[in-house]
């Protein structure tokens, strides 16, 4: 590698979703840095450039899952669902990346696939799997949470002689289940998405679900005029409010709790939410998430509700034979997913009981039954929070692969920087609110406090920012706290614990102790010239 092959620029952010164009916007607009954003789709989007399986749409409402930073892109942009579907999100995020001229600073189609922290330079260089060579004082990882597909390792899938996917890396053409026969492994918040969908057109679908999920209604809807109106109307009540609440949506959390009132009203309260549908299920009492009594009414509720929709018996029992508390996993909503199961072209597989032992050419076979396919898809879920990260092949000081400093669990000071990377801010990273939260609202706190931090930098001539192992191993507590404060933790299978991935350490990554309090950690560590990390 010689001089003349390496581009440099003051920050490179690595991805052009949500986080890395607003990122780009405040550090090229605002700091007025020399930025580039590399993206290996061909387009901006983030996971939702990625995520275009059937059914595939946001579980946060349209007016909440959006930038408040601008009252302009809030006032000209116009949402047309209640929860809006990946093309809409594309859309959106192409709206804005016209708005800031943001797409001239993004280099499509270039993966990561090299990064390294050179001391002597002080500075980071990238290489791309186009062949070309980047360096930067500041490194933004923007890569998201969620964006790391995970297939399961299923002997003989590789001598399958259909199609396979997995949605997190679905086709930009689409796929065609007419007159298939298919099958799909996985049912958590994505998988619920995709069944009812498929179940429309396959000719035979097969639904294998190793864990029930407790899901609530979406009732999505097209936006009425008066709802928009409202919305425009509101726009500062809103952010606020998205800014206050635990989880950055634009609902509030009832102050009340299960057993301060009595049956009857609990019940006409579960109710009214499930009939409302969305995540405010789950807001509809205080404690529902940290107190196992508590959520057990919540819990039941669901049961008796899936009970009534799902006509076969013995399908009712597999769905709602939980092994954890509601809302102890992401809680999904949907669209018709358990009156899926009353189609007589569907059939539903508990692979707890008759667990997949191998693929073949032709389908998959379980222990006990075999189960022709022409189509497999993997509905598995992610490397979560921290496969993203790894994937960048990170090198830190002193030759400090980021992948063997996590072999434990993942070790960060707030979510935004980990010992041994100087000047790498990760946004949203493991330790942060990030996926128990709106991910919008939690992206514009992160890459606004690392905007401020590289200010601070610049304006007191600081050339480097590291944490210490110290400040880590005291944030990895307090993540561990708030954690065990909520029914989260005692969750076996869960991807908030890396739980899914076969060998990786099950450490609860998420902070749990809700946005309006992460914000004031992070706040008081910047009032107090950025108080747990070394500026040099």
């Amino acid at each position: 590698m010689v001089n003349t092959q390496i581009r440099h620029y003051d920050a490179i952010i690595i991805g052009a979703g949500f986080s890395g164009l607003y990122q780009l916007h405040l550090l090229r607009d605002r700091l007025k840095l020399n930025c580039i954003v590399l993206e290996k789709g061909e387009g901006v989007g983030g996971t939702w450039y990625w995520n275009r399986y059937p059914g595939a749409r946001c579980d946060t409402e349209s007016h909440a899952y959006t930038y408040f930073f601008s009252d302009e892109i809030f006032n000209e942009w116009e949402w047309s669902e209640r929860y809006p579907g990946h093309a809409e999100i594309r859309k959106y995020l192409n709206f804005v990346s016209e708005k800031f001229d943001l797409k001239k600073d993004i280099s499509f189609k270039s993966e990561v696939i090299k990064t390294s922290y050179k001391q002597n330079d002080n500075k980071w260089f990238l290489e791309t799997s186009d062949d070309l060579f980047y360096s930067s004082k500041f490194l933004i990882s923007a890569v998201g949470c969620i964006s790391t597909a995970n297939i399961p390792k299923i002997r003989g899938l590789d001598k399958f002689k259909g199609s396979y996917f997995h949605t997190g890396n679905w086709p930009k053409n689409d796929v065609n289940f007419e007159g298939k026969i298919v099958g799909q492994i996985g049912t958590g918040s994505t998988g619920i998405q995709a069944v009812p969908v498929i179940a429309e057109t396959a000719k035979h679908f097969t639904v294998f679900q190793r864990t029930p999920n407790y899901s609530v209604p979406a009732r999505n809807k097209p936006l009425s005029k008066d709802f928009k109106k409202y919305v425009k109307e509101n726009f500062n009540d809103l952010r606020k409010t998205v800014k206050k609440t635990p989880n950055g949506h634009a609902f509030l959390i009832s102050e009340t709790l299960v057993h301060e009132v009595d049956e009857k009203e609990r019940l006409k309260r579960y109710e009214n939410a499930w009939e409302k549908g969305g995540l405010q299920f789950r807001g509809t009492f205080k404690d529902i998430i940290s107190d196992k009594r508590a959520n057990d009414t919540a819990s039941e509720f669901i049961k008796k509700k899936i009970k009534e929709i799902v006509k076969n018996k013995e399908y009712a029992q597999i769905l709602t034979n939980f092994d954890h508390p509601y809302a102890g996993k992401r809680p999904p909503i949907d669209t018709n997913y358990f009156e899926t199961f009353n189609r007589e072209n569907v059939h539903l597989v508990d692979i707890r009981n008759d667990p997949i032992k191998f693929i073949d050419e032709y389908g998959i076979a379980t222990e006990k039954n075999y189960y022709n396919l022409d189509l497999i898809v993997f509905a598995t879920g992610y490397d979560a929070m921290t496969g993203s990260l790894i994937k960048l092949n990170i090198t830190g000081e002193n030759n400090l692969k980021l992948e063997d400093y996590w072999k434990e669990g993942p070790k960060t000071y707030l979510g935004l920087q980990i010992p041994g990377f100087p000047n790498l801010f990760t946004i949203t990273g493991p330790g942060s609110p990030s996926v128990l939260t709106n991910m919008p609202t939690a992206i514009e706190q992160h890459v606004e406090w690392v905007t401020d931090c590289i200010k601070y930098m610049i304006d007191n001539n600081y050339e480097k920012i590291c944490t210490t192992d110290k400040k880590s191993q005291e944030w990895g507590k307090e993540v561990n706290e708030a954690a065990n404060k909520t029914l989260l933790p005692t969750v076996k299978h869960s991807w908030y614990l890396g739980a899914n991935i076969p060998g990786k350490p099950q450490v609860f990554m998420p902070y749990a102790g809700g946005l309006p309090v992460y914000k004031k950690i992070c706040d008081h560590v910047k009032n107090n010239n950025y108080d747990g990390f070394v500026l040099t």
